[in-house]
């Protein structure tokens, strides 16, 4: 099996435009894009997802999954990668890049997490209980471990430490290290890292391209048949879907996603920034082409 080769960052950092260069440079690449709202048929604007051309130009996997009014589990974006990067594998002339803008995605790949199961019915129990507070308090009795890495406030996770303990019957904290451990990878990852003001203006940039390119009657088409729980909290999505449905004006809505985007920037820079094995590229946005030194380091290592 050839060493996978990743290219990394937060939205709008660049890394599909690099990626798509890199394929066209180096015959045989195809790219797998790890995205957890990519894999959304429909959801195609708001995504920044790969155009048509570039899907005729280059092969893609990872993408258009499930309807949007799926839900998709970690574990079967994982199972869908896999079979993925294994075909690309069988072929002596491909190699695989990935483009990874989400963490958890790219570490259940490359890590191989032991991800737990779901169970909806205990979910939905713990759901309709607004007290997080006791949650928390239960987590603690249950799974102290657990509790002791999660923020008391976080209830997403604190419902979801409390769902898989309840529904397996083991401590959350059983299920392996987790993503807090690096363990040794043959994946070369590479990172776009670009100063905060110039990334913050990419993507004032990318949103107000995003509107022009209609992602308004995109997100009102989908929003007729309907979107999963996930599928409606996307950046964009949500805030567009408040508009549609009378709670903020169109400028409102669209400066919020501005400051939602920028604010998921920094929750992915920061999950990236734990795993030292990444190789870190930091871009001078006054260069002529910014992105052109980490094109060449993709190119390299494709051709390896």
């Amino acid at each position: 099996m050839k060493s996978p080769v990743v290219i990394l960052g937060p939205t709008a950092s660049g890394k599909s435009d690099v990626a798509m260069a890199a394929a066209q440079e180096v015959s045989g690449t195809e790219i797998v894009a790890v995205d957890a709202m990519q894999v959304y048929r429909g959801m195609d604007i708001g995504t920044a997802k790969p155009t048509s051309e570039d899907r005729a130009a280059v092969t893609h996997h990872g993408l258009d999954l499930v309807a949007p009014t799926a839900e998709m589990s970690v574990t079967e974006f994982r199972r869908a990668s896999d079979a993925a990067i294994a075909m690309i594998d069988s072929d002596p002339r491909a190699r695989a890049l990935l483009v990874a803008g989400t963490g958890l995605y790219l570490t259940a790949i490359l890590d191989r997490l032991e991800l737990p199961g779901t169970w909806p019915d205990v979910k939905m129990e713990l759901e309709a209980d607004a007290d997080t507070a006791a949650h928390f308090t239960r987590l603690e009795q249950l799974d102290p471990g657990a509790a002791a890495k999660i923020d008391p406030a976080n209830r997403r996770r604190i419902v979801r430490a409390l769902e898989v303990t309840i529904g397996s019957g083991r401590p959350f904290s059983s299920f392996g290290p987790g993503v807090s451990a690096f363990p040794p990878t043959d994946a070369v990852q590479i990172g776009i890292r670009w100063p905060r003001a110039a990334l913050t203006e990419r993507i004032e940039q990318r949103v107000h391209v995003m509107m022009a390119r209609g992602l308004l009657d995109e997100v009102a088409l989908l929003a007729t048949e309907g979107l999963s729980p996930t599928a409606r909290q996307a950046l964009g999505y949500k805030e567009l879907l408040d508009h549609l449905e009378g709670q903020a004006s169109l400028d409102d809505a669209v400066t919020a996603i501005a400051v939602r985007t920028r604010q998921f920037a920094v929750r992915q820079e920061r999950w990236f920034r734990r795993d030292p094995r990444i190789r870190w590229m930091d871009i001078d946005p006054d260069a002529a082409d910014p992105l052109d030194a980490v094109r060449a380091v993709v190119v390299a290592e494709l051709r390896k």
